[in-house]
């Protein structure tokens, strides 16, 4: 069992490796994209990446404390104000939650130009069946309180949505959660976009999709899944701890 201090520190470096995954996995598109983790003390701050520094640079000791009113409270740099909108907002909508995700990735762009949930055509979208939202407004980058707010009403209780005309948001009860969300969600939306371009997918049965779901979709598996990606990205990057 972690100490207060000691889960500052773990989900610092969870967040530092999140970021070194995404960069990886190409998830970067200039300054775009932020991921957030809720302070184990000061519950009502997170910390973020910083405005302006690539993820493959990103550093334990480079994140960001920001405070509910956007204020950075420990660290060096600018809070992306796009950052400060949706993760200020889903943060208090959410007590659950203690990380979230989002960036430009490429076929997350690509499907949220179609304003539709993924279907259940692999078992892989299983995981996001009746767990995912669609947010249907597109009112250019998000700099105002209120779509923020509007973005994590539309989320609701699930562990993704999809922002129209914009990207993947995803959530999760530890940091390595949100991050392989959102993960395996771009893979997704991959896979159902060359499986639409070739023809018409088979869907799974919803009953069978919900079961599947309830196999691979928890909070634990999410946990779980992270940690190889965890794992290789300090292996070949460790100074993302210091």
């Amino acid at each position: 069992m972690r100490g207060p201090e000691q889960e500052r520190l773990y989900r610092r470096e969870q967040l530092a490796a999140a970021c070194r995954v995404f960069a990886g996995h190409g998830f970067d598109q200039g300054v775009a994209g932020h991921l957030s983790a809720r302070d184990p003390i000061l519950t009502d701050h997170f910390w973020v990446n910083p405005f302006g520094t690539h993820f493959a640079d990103i550093r334990a000791s480079d994140l960001l404390l920001v405070d509910h009113a956007g204020l950075v409270v420990d660290g060096a740099g600018r809070v992306n104000p796009a950052a400060f909108a949706i993760h200020s907002a889903i943060h208090a909508a959410r007590p659950d939650v203690v990380a979230a995700a989002h960036a430009h990735s490429t076929y997350g762009r690509a499907w949220s130009t179609l304003e539709r949930q993924l279907d259940p055509i692999t078992q892989d979208a299983c995981a996001f069946f009746e767990d995912h939202a669609v947010y249907r407004e597109f009112s250019g980058v998000v700099l105002d309180m209120a779509e923020g707010k509007r973005i994590a009403g539309a989320l609701g209780a699930a562990k993704a949505a999809i922002l129209r005309n914009h990207g993947l948001l995803t959530v999760g009860h530890t940091v390595a959660e949100a991050a392989w969300w959102f993960v395996a969600m771009e893979s997704c939306c991959q896979v159902q976009l060359v499986a639409e371009a070739a023809g018409t997918p088979t869907l799974i049965d919803p009953d069978e999709a919900r079961a599947t779901r309830e196999t691979i979709g928890g909070h634990d598996i999410g946990r779980f899944s992270f940690g190889p990606l965890y794992r290789h990205a300090v292996a070949r990057h460790p100074e993302l701890l210091d």
